[in-house]
């Protein structure tokens, strides 16, 4: 898959759901939730023990039907292993310029983390072609409005803080995504994956009817 596709993709769907969970099975059962309910861009993060292993094993069952990234990528090397797993998209905390320009090398959506205008700046020049606004918590979708005003052009995708009472929020103040990580998988952690699957439910509607009021508007 083309990454202008992947691209497409993400931006169509609008929700990239973060897993994070503390063994592989568990993050493995928080995706197959998030999926069942409808959300079908993931990050699977670094911090989750044998992330290649799971991105190999949600790869290998929903094949291309699931965008699937890798999130936590601090390097180089990180970002090749988890390309070769399956990702189709690294996303990073921070702005790495190797990992970004190792991203354009093999096709593959570099999604680096940043907060300040330079650091935006930074990974655009750099090649980034989404970023991941984070932490977005701290400042709130006013920050994003803010930051759209000089860098208009600025493909940005706020993580942290993401609710579905704030959603439209973040999209009215400019976001072409967000990344939404305990207020969708946090049931995960106690086992409640049912939780999760309703919680990505109404994510999903709650974005059809941003979605609608958009269009109608």
């Amino acid at each position: 898959m083309q990454k202008h596709t992947i691209f497409e993709g993400i931006l169509e769907r609008g929700m990239v759901g973060i897993v994070r969970a503390g063994s592989p099975d568990a993050a493995v059962q928080i995706a197959e939730a998030c999926i069942a309910g409808g959300i079908t861009a993931l990050e699977v993060a670094f911090t989750t023990p044998d992330t290649l292993g799971v991105l190999r094993t949600l790869r290998e069952r929903h094949g291309h039907e699931v965008l699937l990234g890798a999130g936590t990528v601090l390097d180089t090397e990180t970002a090749r292993a988890a390309i070769l797993a399956g990702a189709q998209f690294i996303i990073s905390p921070g702005v790495n310029v190797e990992t970004i320009t190792l991203c354009q090398r093999y096709q593959v959506l570099a999604m680096p983390g940043a907060m300040t205008p330079t650091e935006i700046v930074t990974a655009l020049q750099a090649g980034a072609d989404i970023v991941k606004v984070f932490p977005a918590e701290m400042f709130g979708p006013a920050y994003i409005k803010a930051l759209r005003a000089p860098l208009p052009q600025a493909p940005l995708m706020p993580t942290g803080g993401v609710t579905v009472e704030n959603l439209h929020a973040w999209f009215a103040s400019g976001a072409v995504a967000v990344g939404i990580g305990g207020s969708l998988s946090g049931p995960g952690a106690t086992g409640d994956y049912a939780a999760v699957t309703a919680r990505a439910q109404a994510f999903v509607a709650q974005m059809a009817l941003i979605r609608t009021a958009k269009s109608s508007g």
